[in-house]
């Protein structure tokens, strides 16, 4: 008999100023003994050590260690300090959360996530992207027990990050199209509930898209609490399904082809434009809400080549290949690909 078993991190706390009562949190949520805080050079300072703080007041044994890129030396380097260490603290951006929720899920332990910016839905997934020599790689891990978003603290990350969380999420519009038409094909699983998760999370995002702005802590919750949502659809679902088709393989795709890519987020935005296309649904009305919230549009925008725009969506089908999306199995010619990207305004 099969049995579904779905994780979920068991506290999320949100708020202006919710960072200082991390210790209290970590009491609530039974942790005990050392903790390791990881986080970046930058974020150590905006908000790691708020962390390490609010930990000594309840008088946990704290370790640190600081996290330069998401990969898998940086992975074996966390759990190089972890001897005695009960729970993992990542506190950065999706690069040092995505560290932390490896390291521990290899060491056993828990971790939690202390968002910095809401550029992608690793905040709350089961998943995380490490970097190897073949560029990143989408793994399985532990999702976090808990998450500490402050909002205050989000909402005075750089706006280009904010912008590419909304691109992440409006992404899962045509990942949900990919998914059901795996389902319908190759009889792939599929789950209501996962996928109506996701996509009434894209839909909040879409009619939140003019109240997405600078500097402003409502914008910033509107996207955190978003992005959680995402990510727990992921959870549901077993799989990053709900939340990555063919629009997440070309920016995969992008990652190792352009020598400097942009955002995940701003890629898998743009890669919904042409997707959207693909699929023969209203693609100018994502372009537009991307538009609205100051999300690239195009490969100027992202600062990117067109010629690797057309070389990642030849190859992007490559990407994961036992994931069915609309790009089939055989892909995009290199005629096909620019006609796609000249008609849906993403090269010129």
């Amino acid at each position: 008999m099969d049995f579904n078993r779905v994780k979920l991190p068991r506290e999320i706390h949100s708020g202006p100023g919710v960072i200082n009562e991390t210790g209290s949190i970590c009491k609530d949520l039974k942790l005990t003994g050392k903790l390791l805080v990881a986080s970046g050079p930058h974020t150590m300072k905006i908000a790691g050590e708020k962390v390490i703080e609010s930990l000594h007041k309840y008088d946990y044994n704290v370790d640190t260690i600081i996290v330069e890129k998401p990969s898998l030396d940086a992975v074996s380097q966390v759990q190089d300090c972890m001897s005695n260490v009960n729970a993992v603290l990542g506190v950065g951006g999706g690069k040092v959360i995505d560290v932390a929720k490896m390291a521990s899920t290899q060491s056993g332990v828990h971790s939690l996530s202390i968002p910095t910016a809401a550029s992608h839905d690793g905040i709350s997934s089961p998943r995380a992207s490490i970097k190897n020599q073949e560029g990143s790689v989408s793994m399985e891990v532990e999702p976090p027990v808990g998450i500490i978003a402050d909002t205050k603290i989000i909402s005075k990350a750089p706006f280009r990050l904010l912008a590419a969380g909304c691109g992440d999420i409006i992404s899962n519009y045509t990942a949900i199209l990919d998914w059901k038409l795996a389902h319908r094909l190759l009889n792939e699983d599929f789950s209501d509930s996962s996928a109506a998760l996701s996509l009434i999370t894209a839909e909040t995002m879409i009619k939140s898209a003019g109240d997405i702005k600078e500097g402003l802590i409502e914008s910033a919750a509107i996207v955190v609490k978003a992005l959680i949502s995402s990510g727990m659809a992921i959870s549901i679902a077993g799989n990053s399904r709900p939340a990555s088709g063919a629009e997440h393989k070309f920016s995969h795709a992008l990652d190792i082809i352009a020598p400097e890519p942009a955002l995940h987020g701003e890629q898998c935005g743009v890669g919904t434009i042409m997707m959207m296309y693909l699929h023969g649904g209203d693609w100018e009305f994502i372009r537009d809400t991307l538009k609205t919230i100051k999300a690239p549009i195009s490969a100027s925008q992202m600062g990117i080549d067109p010629q690797y725009i057309i070389e990642a969506l030849i190859k992007a089908h490559t990407i994961r290949n036992e994931r069915y999306t609309i790009l089939g199995d055989r892909g995009l010619t290199e005629e096909a690909a620019e006609k796609l990207a000249r008609k849906t305004g993403v090269i010129d």
